[in-house]
């Protein structure tokens, strides 16, 4: 087995591009790190970094194994974390991490209904895209994140995490009161081609549907921010397709309607794969019940 102090010492070689730096971050002395990374390298067979004028470069057995001792890494700052947590049997806390609009919409249900039940339960809230929540979820900054994905697209699973899917939600248009289409009981997005857009990005859900409907979307807009999204719509500025959720968003001017075929997503939780929150079960059932 791999000696997990070598195998992190290679991984700040690595970070750094100098032993003397690594040596430095790591408070040994540089030729412990050389001894370290050598003994290493002679134990597997390979070799791992390489010397030259422009410093340190990883070779592709070290690119190999870094990607290993990313993981130990993030593994051993997980379990630090939570065994700080455990020890601190005084504070009963609950980091949740969440993209704009489930913040505007399921979180505050969840979470006031779990406060309901743990009246002494303090709660942090943070907001973040889907990608960087996952990462603070594995390194122990949150106990538990929000995510989502195209439900036409093939599941995505994260190492060292488990995921809870807790609803599929459909899209829906949106579009200002005095639009052509608001008086419809249903639109299709083949009627909204050639309008101005509004989406979260350039690519994406949005983009991709519009796509498979025959058309480019001309977006000129692009915003996470639910109220800033809605605001926008109301005044004019443009149309786009929302998840159902944001439904709840009323604001005047603002008009949602069915869409035919409409896209659809799949709302998650991340927890922890071990040493889970006590309240994590409980906390996927309140953020479901709230999709609802």
């Amino acid at each position: 087995m791999l000696d997990p102090r070598r195998l992190l010492t290679f991984r700040e070689v690595a970070r750094q591009g100098s032993f003397s730096k690594a040596a430095d971050a790591l408070a040994l002395t540089q030729p412990a790190v050389s001894q370290q990374v050598g003994a290493l390298e002679r134990e597997l067979g390979a070799t791992l970094l390489t010397r030259g004028r422009g410093g340190t470069t990883v070779t592709p057995a070290g690119e190999l194994l870094l990607a290993h001792a990313d993981a130990v890494a993030a593994r051993l700052e997980l379990a630090d974390t939570q065994m700080g947590e455990l020890a601190d049997e005084g504070r009963l806390s609950l980091r949740l991490g969440a993209f704009p609009s489930a913040l505007a919409t399921i979180v505050p249900v969840a979470v006031g209904a779990l406060r309901a039940t743990q009246p002494e339960l303090e709660i942090s809230i943070e907001e973040a895209p889907t990608a960087e929540l996952e990462s603070m979820v594995t390194a122990g900054d949150l106990h538990a994140s929000l995510g989502f994905q195209d439900a036409a697209l093939p599941r995505r699973e994260f190492p060292g995490l488990r995921r809870v899917d807790i609803a599929e939600e459909p899209f829906v248009a949106v579009v200002p009161a005095g639009h052509r289409l608001a008086k419809r009981k249903r639109v299709a997005l083949e009627d909204m081609a050639g309008e101005r857009w509004m989406a979260p990005s350039r690519s994406g859900i949005i983009v991709r549907s519009c796509r498979a409907a025959g058309f480019e979307p001309r977006i000129v807009i692009v915003t996470r921010d639910p109220l800033a999204s809605a605001a926008m719509t109301a005044a004019g500025l443009a149309v786009s397709i929302t998840p159902r959720l944001s439904e709840r968003i009323e604001l005047p001017g603002v008009v949602h309607r069915p869409l035919r075929n409409a896209p659809r997503r799949t709302l998650y939780v991340l927890l922890p794969e071990k040493g889970a929150h006590p309240l994590a079960d409980e906390l996927v059932r309140e953020l479901a019940a709230a999709a609802r």
